[in-house]
């Protein structure tokens, strides 16, 4: 005979005054929704319709929209997830490829180049985040939010498959592309001898100090998943902004930067270990801290006590 009876009921209890905690909270919301504010109990009912039409998203609802795309990320199948993430990788090198092309145009002394050249590090993240591929840094909030939810061992395990794989197929699509820069012959000397440039400028940074600057590159980048909901018509300003903020500011993020080691280790300045310990590395444990550790708890906290 079992002697998990009591246990169980106390289980039972604990879930049905959970249930009714959460429903008496969203009934309360529904209150508040339904009173007109003492300014609008002047206005028409289309007015009033306008006035909710033009309401901001809750912060709720901005995280039950990311928790939806999460948990569809999880369940996806395994050779979607890698053919996306090659694709990401891809995509984010133009990124690099576009500030090659500035900087080899209006030349390396241009008293504005920091600020223009950024403008071409935008291009990327536009590329990728509109076209849905699966860019790692996107993933630290986006399946991080369903894994606070509910912790599970399962959820667990296919948040980790998930990010090895995008991370590992992003990087293979940095690599492809840094050989195609070095040895493909498909750009002007110019453009090429500007990459390396801009890559020899990310290598000179020391592994805490790659580390330290790809903390607020992560945040920034959570942020952006955060408001695109919100961005209603206005998806690109906001990508373009926030990633601008990210190349003028020197911060590191892992994915692009990997295009820019890469092309120095392909044009054999660099060696593969090196570049995976000083800079690879430490950006990457950058972003995860500023996207998962900051952003992504912040995030679940501010919403946890109204669920």
């Amino acid at each position: 005979m079992t002697q998990n009876g009591p246990d169980q009921a106390d289980k039972t209890k604990s879930s049905s005054n959970d249930n009714e905690q959460s429903s008496n909270k969203v009934e309360m919301r529904e209150a508040r929704e339904n009173e007109p504010t003492p300014t609008e109990i002047a206005l028409t009912g289309s007015e009033r319709d306008a006035v909710i039409e033009h309401g901001s998203l809750s912060s709720l609802t901005v995280y039950s929209i990311i928790l939806r795309e999460g948990l569809e990320e999880l369940e996806r199948p395994l050779r979607s997830l890698w053919w996306s993430g090659i694709a990401a990788g891809i995509g984010i090198s133009s990124s690099v490829l576009t500030e090659g092309i500035i900087r080899s145009n209006i030349g390396s002394e241009h008293p504005y180049l920091s600020i223009i050249e950024s403008l071409g590090y935008t291009f990327g993240f536009v590329l990728v985040i509109l076209a849905r591929l699966q860019l790692f840094t996107e993933n630290t909030i986006t399946v991080v939010l369903p894994l606070l939810a509910n912790t599970t061992q399962r959820r667990l395990v296919c948040t980790a498959r998930l990010w090895a794989i995008v991370l590992g197929a992003n990087f293979v699509g940095t690599f492809l592309t840094a050989a195609i820069f070095v040895h493909g012959g498909i750009l002007t000397e110019e453009i090429l001898s500007a990459i390396l440039q801009i890559s020899r400028h990310v290598a000179e940074l020391t592994p805490s100090e790659t580390l330290m600057r790809g903390i607020p590159a992560g945040f920034f980048i959570a942020s952006l998943v955060w408001m695109l909901p919100s961005a209603k018509g206005s998806e690109v300003l906001v990508i373009i902004m926030f990633t601008w903020l990210i190349a003028a500011g020197e911060f590191t993020h892992v994915i692009a930067g990997s295009n820019e080691i890469f092309s120095l280790v392909l044009n054999g300045e660099m060696n593969f270990i090196t570049a995976l310990s000083h800079h690879i590395g430490p950006m990457l444990i950058g972003n995860i801290i500023g996207g998962t550790g900051l952003f992504a708890m912040l995030a679940y906290g501010q919403i946890k006590q109204e669920m």
